[in-house]
């Protein structure tokens, strides 16, 4: 099974907007841009949401049928480890291994030892075409290396061999996501990162990697922009070269996580792939959830009652809901608006607020946050919540449509 040159998860928390996710790709496809659909959903998120990996398959699978998707799409185990992947093993046809508690934690002294043997060959200089300077390799750097991620791609491979043996070889996709370390990779650490995952034999076909700067949940990058450019094109370029070495799919590409409204990346992020002539995972989540709650806002009466309520409880249960997210929010408690302003927003206001538009005077990079971790109160409020997306169903629709074609697919793929 092989992923599209060009993917993007589209997570979301209450499987109700499946048809308006799958309809921005097929109007991106009527505009000459392909990139095929990936439902993304953690063990997390199914847990606050008490649904289980069948119900975003039945999701992806009727709006495919519904509106007559003759591409790829798919469905992803997000974030899973050896822990909670049986739980997805029939639902889901894409895997994201997530080793992260395993970074820095060391392998046996033998197996680093045999890793720095099997690729002494390494040691010296390394030129890879598109990077400007060698890359100067020595034995301690490689053992260094091992002893940082040797023990985190060995368990990737343990939880590959899961779910191969329950599934069967070539019958879905896998990512292995080092994008939780606490440092972003250096290009000779991806390079034998790499060589790791082709000893594993894991057929990866995307690779998460950890990017300098704050990927913070629904808003926009914070960090110094041609870093990033600088980080991303030569990990584009040790990815080519590595192909060239290991026993690796000849489709890998980059996933970039926490990529959803990245807009000041997106630039560098489309001009960096095409150059190449590569591909790209870009994994989104939340931002369908906060369309949730724009949509609700936007119908006024009802829907904004709903979306004043989310954020009424978000607020008093804020270290709670923040807490499992601490390292991808940033939120200035004195930067968001007290609860009795926003019980007197208009439905315009409380969208200006929500909607991640920077040239807006109200857009609340904080406020926005808040709710995007909030999902679980929506959870919480049962039947009135899903007669609420039922009964403004076309108001979010159209939000939900938007964001992904026009923020999302025009600015990185086109």
């Amino acid at each position: 099974m092989l992923l599209d040159k060009y993917s993007m998860g589209i997570g979301d928390r209450f499987a109700h907007q499946g048809k308006a996710q799958l309809q921005a790709f097929l109007d991106a496809r009527q505009l000459g841009i392909e990139v095929v659909p990936v439902w993304n959903k953690s063990n997390r998120e199914h847990t606050i949401v008490h649904t289980v990996p069948q119900d975003v398959r039945a999701e992806a699978d009727a709006a495919v049928k519904s509106l007559g998707w003759g591409g790829s799409y798919f469905v992803d185990a997000d974030h899973i480890g050896l822990g909670n992947v049986d739980l997805f093993v029939k639902a889901c046809d894409f895997f994201t291994l997530d080793v992260a508690d395993f970074i820095g934690k060391p392998a046996t002294g033998d197996a680093v030892e045999a890793f720095v043997s099997r690729h002494q060959r390494y040691v010296g200089e390394i030129r890879v075409p598109g990077i400007s300077s060698p890359l100067t390799v020595t034995q301690d750097m490689i053992r260094r290396i091992a002893g940082k991620f040797l023990l985190a791609v060995q368990e990737a491979g343990r939880i590959y061999r899961r779910i191969e043996a329950a599934r069967g070889r070539d019958t879905f996709v896998t990512e292995v996501s080092m994008d939780e370390a606490g440092a972003a990779q250096t290009p000779i650490e991806l390079f034998f990162i790499l060589a790791a995952i082709a000893d594993e034999g894991i057929p990866a076909q995307t690779i998460a990697p950890k990017f300098t700067g704050r990927f913070n949940k629904g808003v926009d990058y914070v960090g110094d922009l041609r870093q990033f450019e600088r980080e991303f094109c030569q990990d584009l370029d040790v990815i080519a070269f590595a192909l060239c070495e290991f026993k690796l799919p000849r489709n890998l590409k980059l996933s970039v996580h926490s990529g959803s409204d990245k807009f000041s990346l997106y630039p560098i992020i489309g001009k960096a792939v095409r150059a190449r002539k590569t591909g790209l995972h870009l994994k989104t989540a939340g931002t369908t959830w906060l369309e949730e709650v724009i949509g609700l806002a936007a119908a006024d009466g009802e829907g904004l009652a709903v979306a004043r309520d989310i954020y009424a409880t978000a607020s008093s249960r804020f270290d709670e809901l923040c807490g499992p997210y601490a390292s991808v929010i940033d939120i200035r408690k004195d930067r968001l608006p007290s609860v009795d302003v926003v019980h007197g927003w208009s439905a315009q206001q409380f969208v200006n607020a929500l909607r991640h538009d920077p040239a807006c005077g109200e857009y609340n990079a904080d406020f926005r946050q808040l709710i995007h971790v909030g999902y679980k109160v929506a959870a919480e409020m049962g039947t009135r919540y899903f007669q609420a997306l039922e009964r403004f169903e076309s108001k979010i629709a159209e939000n939900v449509h938007q964001n992904i074609l026009e923020r999302h697919v025009k600015r990185i793929f086109r």
